[in-house]
């Protein structure tokens, strides 16, 4: 038989862009993987954690919830938690958005390269 907490999520509609992956910015540099654990670990089982550790990623992270209510509840109560004097920013995870910019930037590559093959690339009186 199912739980009543079980019976509940079955009737609720969330918005189109939560989903179990939080994308997190502004950590401290020197935050680890076990205090990560600990903070989002509350909200739920996680099934990963990414911190980044380049000189591009560092001060962010992707955490991984095994339930998509999981992440929602972590997402609304852990958005602007302070950690070492620093807000954390934890967004859902928009991989649509990521890859249409990749696009982007692909496509006027090869604009720029189809001008200078093509020789348009001067200015016109």
């Amino acid at each position: 038989m199912a739980g009543l907490a079980t019976l509940r999520r079955a009737n609720v509609r969330l918005p189109p862009e939560v989903n179990r992956v939080l994308y997190i910015r502004n950590l401290p540099y020197k935050i680890t993987a076990e205090e990560m654990y600990d903070i989002f670990g509350k909200y739920g089982a996680i099934r990963q954690i990414r911190v980044g550790n380049t000189v591009e990623t560092r001060g962010r992270a992707f955490v991984v919830y095994e339930d998509i209510f999981d992440a929602k509840n972590a997402c609304d109560h852990l958005s602007g938690f302070n950690v070492c004097n620093r807000y954390l920013v934890v967004l859902y995870y928009q991989g649509n958005k990521a890859f249409k910019r990749m696009d982007v930037d692909k496509k006027m590559e090869e604009i720029d390269k189809l001008k200078t093959k093509y020789n348009l690339n001067e200015e016109k009186k």
